[in-house]
């Protein structure tokens, strides 16, 4: 991991198209606006990892009813 101090209105670039940056701190908050292209999709971790999930219970769920379909097409 690479960890680096940034102030206020610094920023850290990522690649040619992303570009971090701090917009404030307050207390124990700090708020970071993010330049990226549109198709690079940004989220909370937490949110991040929720869509994970669904999504796998979304593939377990289509594989779950097409086996039972392909079980009732067998009959």
């Amino acid at each position: 991991m690479l960890v680096l101090t940034r102030k206020l209105n610094q920023s850290i670039q990522i690649g040619d198209d992303i570009e971090i940056k701090i917009l404030a701190v307050e207390g124990e908050q700090i708020k970071v606006g993010i330049e990226a292209p549109r198709n690079v999709e940004i989220h909370r971790k937490e949110v991040y990892l929720a869509i994970q999930e669904e999504n796998k219970k979304a593939v377990n769920t289509s594989i779950d009813l097409l086996q039972q379909f392909s079980h009732q097409i067998k009959k």
